[in-house]
């Protein structure tokens, strides 16, 4: 191998900008990427196709359906109404900050309005909700074993929030 003598000057260039000569070494014919984008935050409210009421009767409405669908025996109603949540969110741009508490709030109150309807029916729900709590290790509370059963509703509500805005496509940005 040959060395070659290095001189003074390159010495002297040693730490300093330019010295290493590495803007040579890019790739030929491709461009730089410019400066980011500056951040544009949104203090406005965001615009949602159709009414509040329009949106707010969906709610009410998969909230009965969900209560139905628990009295019917579907324990999967509140996954159900979650995925149509997350399709819905989607289409009409709604983040999950706006969608997230509103598929728990549906859930919660479909399941417990199905348990409520049921103890009003004369069903043991009481009773049985103790021994789910015992059985779940908790203690041998009814009120354990309603806030067991609609925390599995909400979690099954959120996982379909989550799928329907998996599958819907994202709308398109102007």
């Amino acid at each position: 191998m040959i060395h070659k003598p290095v001189s003074r000057s390159e010495a002297k260039r040693l730490g300093k900008p330019g010295a290493y000569r590495l803007g040579s070494a890019a790739g030929q014919g491709t461009e730089r990427a410019g400066p980011p984008r500056p951040l544009a935050p949104g203090f406005s409210r965001p615009r949602h196709p159709g009414p509040a009421s329009a949106w707010l009767l969906a709610a009410v409405a998969a909230t009965i359906l969900v209560a139905v669908g628990a009295l019917a025996g579907w324990w999967f109603s509140p996954f159900a109404a979650g995925v149509a949540a997350g399709l819905a969110a989607r289409a009409g741009d709604w983040r999950p900050r706006a969608s997230v508490p509103c598929v728990i709030l549906v859930t919660s109150l479909g399941w417990g309005l199905a348990l409520w309807a049921l103890a009003l029916l004369g069903n043991p729900a009481l009773p049985a909700a103790r021994e789910i709590a015992v059985l779940a290790g908790l203690p041998a509370r009814a009120v354990a074993g309603i806030g067991l059963t609609i925390a599995v509703s909400v979690l099954q509500g959120l996982a379909g929030l989550w799928l329907g805005r998996a599958l819907a496509p994202r709308p398109a940005r102007d």
